[in-house]
């Protein structure tokens, strides 16, 4: 079960002192998989980039020709030392990341290897500042939204699903997780019928998803409104991106402490589990293909959107 998995995950990473290293270290025993982290210094601090890397029978890094997934685990920060004590909101998609990540581990050494390769990635810090942003105060991150691309978003994988605590909003009134449509080169696609049928099928509840905006998939810094940071690894990559977005009813700071629902974020696990199981295997698809090389050809390209400046 996820929980067990979450629960662990959560309580390294409530810490004044927990750093890239204890992650790495979480993976030490699993054979075969590869963890690492980098440091990055920033103006504002400094962060753990963490990456784990869990190979598939039939992935790329094997030989093999099956998909690889990315999963990235987006925030500002787990914590916002020292205004705040203890884990904030924003730490959820950290969680729900290295989660994800130690529940294929421990399912390889139980027999259950994935048909593709998954990469995990998020980073680490425990003391980030914050930002003003309305209608609740964001976290910031140590470092500039690039330097978060260029170490959380990986090269070779061929889609990603990007995990981000979505709860300073008036957008999104839903305690749970939800799903946005799908995000490619600039072009808001439709929501994946595959993504839909394994979120009502690892909930037991009906498919809940949130709209999102042309501003959000826009680089951070260019002057527009954004609900959060969710999509900006949309930004930095040609492959088909989806946020899923652990949400709340009430409207909740991502510096808010306290704010963090274990069993949300759990379920959250899960959905990413078997999103990954079906990648892998080509039982499940981020968009139709064949639909977007319709609006190309209808429409031209969107990649402008990508760039800070049109």
């Amino acid at each position: 079960m996820s929980l067990q998995q979450t629960l662990q995950v959560f309580e390294l990473l409530d810490s004044a002192y927990v750093d890239g290293q204890q992650v790495v270290d979480l993976f030490a025993h699993y054979p075969g998989v590869t963890a690492s982290f980098k440091r990055v210094t920033g103006p504002k601090g400094r962060t753990d980039f963490v990456r784990i890397d869990i190979p598939g029978a039939q992935g790329k890094s094997k030989g093999g020709t099956a998909p690889t997934l990315g999963i990235v685990g987006r925030l500002g920060g787990i914590g916002a030392r020292p205004t705040r004590i203890g884990m904030v909101s924003d730490a959820d998609g950290a969680v729900a990341a290295v989660s994800s990540a130690l529940k294929l581990a421990q399912m390889q050494t139980k027999g259950d290897v994935l048909a593709g390769d998954v990469i995990i990635t998020t980073h680490i810090c425990p003391d980030a500042p914050t930002r003003p942003h309305e209608p609740v105060d964001f976290m910031d991150s140590p470092c500039d939204d690039i330097t978060m691309n260029d170490n959380e978003v990986i090269d070779g994988v061929d889609a990603i699903l990007s995990i981000d605590t979505t709860k300073g909003n008036r957008i999104l009134n839903h305690k749970g997780y939800a799903i946005s449509p799908t995000v490619k080169e600039g072009y808001i696609l439709r929501v994946s019928e595959d993504l839909l049928r394994i979120m009502e099928m690892t909930s037991g509840l009906p498919a809940v998803t949130f709209p999102i905006t042309t501003q959000d998939i826009t680089p951070y810094g260019n002057g527009v409104y954004h609900l959060n940071s969710i999509l900006q690894p949309s930004t930095a990559t040609d492959v088909p991106v989806v946020g899923v977005a652990i949400c709340a009813e009430s409207v909740v700071p991502g510096c808010g402490t306290g704010a963090s629902h274990e069993v949300d974020i759990a379920a959250t696990v899960k959905f990413a589990v078997e999103v990954a199981k079906e990648f892998g295997r080509e039982t499940c698809q981020f968009y139709d293909k064949q639909e977007y090389a319709l609006l190309h050809s209808l429409y031209g390209s969107l990649s402008h959107l990508r760039t800070r400046k049109a």
